[in-house]
């Protein structure tokens, strides 16, 4: 869904923004959250947004073109303290006015790493999104620097704290590194834009579940040996009985 998606803009401030129109998907996070590195994992592409050990890099609205024709909002970066007061207040203003009353935005990633799930800056976004109605996935990023028994606890008790602000607010685990998530993020996101799964998702679970008549075929080609087999086996067992007739009738007329 998210493949070959192409650059189209950037806005700085409201007014720079796209006319409403095509349905929008943001993806916001705090400032080295994995926000960058997981938009590129679910495009498949490497440098679609921009990864930088700097946090705080993100300072403009990116948008995205997808194959479906919405748009994925790659939103600035949030809570870097090293960001001067004045632009962390900019960024407090454009964000919430564009989660606030954005019309074409259908819905809000919220992207957290897993060791520090729902900060305080977190919470806000979920407060300032939350009364539109509009549904949210966290994507817990990097579940691969934890085991698999600390992750599934860092995801049982973020579901739960989501499950008492909004029952339109839905968690997973995903890792950008061990590209794992990325098709239940595809799914989620997908219904929200009524986007299916993708060819080459298809594709794959074509391969991996055979269809029936490559099923009919598999036993058709299991069962022909054996019969062939019979055959040939029938055959051998014949043949050597008739020498030894012959021979036996040659035998006992001999001594005559």
């Amino acid at each position: 869904m998210f493949r070959n998606a192409t650059f189209v803009m950037s806005a700085h401030e409201l007014q720079d923004l796209p006319p409403p129109g095509a349905p929008e998907v943001a993806l916001a996070g705090r400032s080295n959250s994995g926000k960058s590195s997981a938009i590129n994992a679910l495009a498949h592409h490497n440098r679609l947004a921009f990864v930088s050990k700097t946090p705080g890099r993100t300072q403009l609205i990116n948008f995205f073109r997808l194959v479906g024709g919405g748009l994925l909002v790659d939103l600035p970066g949030y809570g870097y303290a090293r960001v001067p007061g004045p632009t962390r207040k900019h960024w407090e203003k454009v964000l919430s006015g564009y989660l606030q009353s954005r019309e074409s935005l259908l819905g809000l990633v919220l992207v957290m790493d897993i060791r520090h799930p729902l900060t305080s800056l977190d919470e806000t976004m979920l407060a300032w999104f939350g009364p539109t109605g509009k549904p949210v996935h966290v994507l817990l990023t990097k579940a691969d620097k934890l085991t698999r028994s600390a992750a599934e606890a860092a995801l049982l008790g973020v579901r739960k704290r989501l499950a008492e602000l909004s029952p339109n607010f839905t968690v997973q685990l995903f890792s950008a590194l061990k590209r794992t998530g990325i098709d239940a993020a595809e799914e989620a996101l997908g219904s929200w834009l009524g986007i299916g799964p993708t060819k080459g998702n298809e594709r794959r679970e074509s391969s991996s579940a055979p269809t029936e008549g490559r099923k009919a075929r598999g036993r058709m080609d299991k069962k022909a040996p054996k019969r062939d087999n019979e055959a040939r086996g029938h055959r051998n067992k014949k043949a050597p009985s008739r020498g030894h007739e012959a021979r036996g009738h040659r035998n006992k007329k001999a001594p005559s």
